[in-house]
């Protein structure tokens, strides 16, 4: 769906954003591009996108050089939410998504009903101006304008930025709905748990290079210290042990009267991120 090839960029002379990123997005794949404020990752979507040209390397998406690509039915095939909702103010949700609608073909579109009521919009702000909306409420109403062409490149940029928990959740399970019907997803975050619960890889970007791309699961694997933490109960006493879990294929290897919890002292992505380039994602 997606390949890269030695992908550069430079702003100026003295200011070189990429320095030859190799990856490839499989179809039907929801990567994660994870990366730190001014890591190279926002610039690397919006060449992927077509908004940023001049870059070095190769890109291609369905097969087709991007800098080759100036069809409108091209670009029709690609949905994108900004992480900074693009909507007219002054319109409602349900006049955006008329507009927008506008661009692509009658039978590729979904019901702007559908999609709204399957993002759990408020019916009572569908009519009203995006200005009165909260930033949740417009997080909505984006996302509505990403899905409402059936993209079967979906770009997604902090989706999840300005939702309570359960928007949250909610997107998650839309988002991984959309892989099941085929859809490859872009996805680029700060949200840690975002791609570790959604992404078949990830790929750790900083300082313009790519420093890691993996499943999250090996990841993780690879930087944990296979030891577990056993908390339990002895003589009335509450006690903690951490031993190695090749120690537990014979039994908890010390005395107890009730064993409370064991849990393992694997590492979470973000804890990979840090060891891999040496920074958070602040």
């Amino acid at each position: 769906m997606i390949e890269v090839k030695n992908l550069t960029f430079s702003y100026d002379k003295d200011k070189q954003a990429l320095h030859g990123l190799d990856f490839t997005v499989e179809d039907g794949e929801i990567f994660g591009f994870l990366g730190p404020n001014g890591s190279g990752k926002s610039t690397t979507q919006k060449i992927l996108t077509g908004i940023l040209k001049g870059h070095g390397g190769k890109v291609s998406l369905f097969g087709q050089d991007i800098s080759a690509a100036h069809t409108q039915e091209f670009f029709q095939k690609i949905g994108v939410l900004f992480e900074f909702p693009y909507l007219y103010a002054n319109l409602s949700a349900v006049d955006n998504l008329k507009y927008f609608s506008s661009f692509y073909p009658k039978e590729q579109l979904r019901g702007i009903e559908e999609v709204l009521e399957e993002l759990e919009f408020k019916a009572d702000f569908l009519k009203k101006p995006v200005s009165s909306y909260s930033k949740g409420m417009r997080q909505r109403a984006s996302m509505a304008r990403a899905l409402i062409s059936n993209p079967k490149l979906l770009f997604l940029d902090e989706p999840t930025s300005g939702l309570d928990p359960s928007g949250a959740v909610l997107f998650r399970k839309i988002i991984e709905k959309e892989r099941k019907k085929g859809t490859t997803v872009f996805l680029t975050t700060h949200n840690m748990l975002d791609a570790d619960l959604l992404c078949s890889r990830v790929a750790f970007i900083a300082d313009g290079e790519i420093k890691a791309l993996d499943t999250p699961r090996s990841l993780k694997e690879q930087g944990s210290n296979h030891c577990v933490v056993i908390d339990y109960l002895y003589q009335g006493r509450r006690e903690e042990k951490i031993i190695g879990v090749s120690e537990l294929e014979a039994g908890i290897p010390f005395v107890h009267d009730e064993i409370i919890r064991i849990h393992s002292q694997e590492p979470t992505l973000e804890d990979i991120f840090i060891q891999y380039t040496g920074r958070g994602l602040s």
